[in-house]
């Protein structure tokens, strides 16, 4: 398979019948899934690495030398606090008295990225997430903080609580699995418990405050935190770089769209949210393939306004 071919296709930029080209060779031998599956650990890397001129289609991307970059992949949990940002920002952590160093991630739509931070907690960031963590935990806490979407893997430290800030929630944590959704801009909030327990608390209400179980989920309705079970898992397989949606409508899937693909959707078809949807996408797939797949089942139409990054649905 043709390499600009499949860096047009983990960009998104890929034609319908590009698309339709890759997925056929991958389905081929469990050997082209395999190079298909390196060619995107090394497509990952470079966004981890910040190079543009390599994320960027055109010649200029395989003058990388690829013998470097693996290299530089084993290197990046030790170092990744150099390799990104390129800069450190430096102020108070809450209740630490000296200021710390921090590291920012941001993440560009349609990615994710995965890290392990200084006390071995694994950590998957969605699309268009921004987190901050110190370069080493202070003696009293783990404290970072998180603007999007991220699933944590948290090491055990009984001594240390793990926690993550959100804009008006601090979610805490010894040991566990968790999802937190908190963009802002939005009014939505999630935490998802996995395994493990976590405590939920307002950061401007010291009355406000939950401690969750596993397989239930806390979220925000009329500005209050509410419980509900969860029996199906499958949203929280962004980490695969999956889009899953089960009877969802058809404006709650857009709002996804918008979120890993960077861009406005504006609906003016009213007759595609009479009903609720379900199925999936790979993030990679791209937005054109997805509303494609739709139209199959759903009659309207689209138009894109790419210099403003802006899809109408007629």
């Amino acid at each position: 398979m043709n390499k600009e071919t499949l860096y047009k296709f983990f960009e998104g930029n890929a034609s319908f019948e590009e698309e339709v080209a890759v997925k056929q060779w991958m389905e081929e031998s469990i050997e082209n899934r395999q190079s298909f599956l390196k060619e995107r650990k090394l497509f990952d890397a470079m966004l981890l690495l910040g190079n543009e001129k390599v994320i960027k289609a055109g010649k200029i991307r395989y003058s990388i030398n690829l013998s470097s970059l693996r290299t530089e992949l084993i290197k990046i949990a030790a170092i990744i606090a150099l390799t990104l940002g390129g800069s450190f920002i430096y102020q108070e952590m809450q209740r630490e008295e000296t200021p710390i160093a921090l590291q920012t991630i941001t993440v560009p739509a349609g990615q994710r990225i995965n890290i392990t931070l200084a006390d071995g907690t694994n950590v998957w960031l969605n699309a268009r997430t921004t987190i901050q963590y110190p370069i080493t935990f202070n003696s009293k806490e783990r404290l970072v903080k998180l603007d999007g979407e991220a699933y944590f893997d948290v090491a055990k430290d009984k001594t240390k609580p793990f926690i993550v800030q959100t804009n008006n929630y601090n979610v805490e944590a010894l040991g566990t699995q968790f999802d937190v959704d908190s963009y802002s801009g939005t009014e939505i909030f999630e935490t998802t418990l996995m395994e493990g327990s976590v405590r939920i608390s307002s950061l401007t209400d010291d009355t406000e405050s939950l401690t969750l179980t596993p397989h239930n989920k806390a979220y925000l309705h009329n500005g209050k935190l509410r419980v509900k079970p969860v029996d199906d898992y499958s949203p929280y397989r962004w980490r695969e770089g999956l889009i899953c949606f089960k009877k969802e409508t058809f404006a709650s899937i857009m709002k996804d769209f918008e979120k890993y693909y960077g861009i406005n959707i504006y609906i003016t078809n009213t007759q595609v949210q009479k009903y609720l949807y379900t199925g999936k996408f790979r993030q990679t797939d791209g937005v054109d393939y997805a509303l494609r797949v739709l139209q199959k089942d759903i009659k309207f139409t689209y138009e894109r306004d790419d210099d403003n990054h802006i899809i109408y649905i007629k």
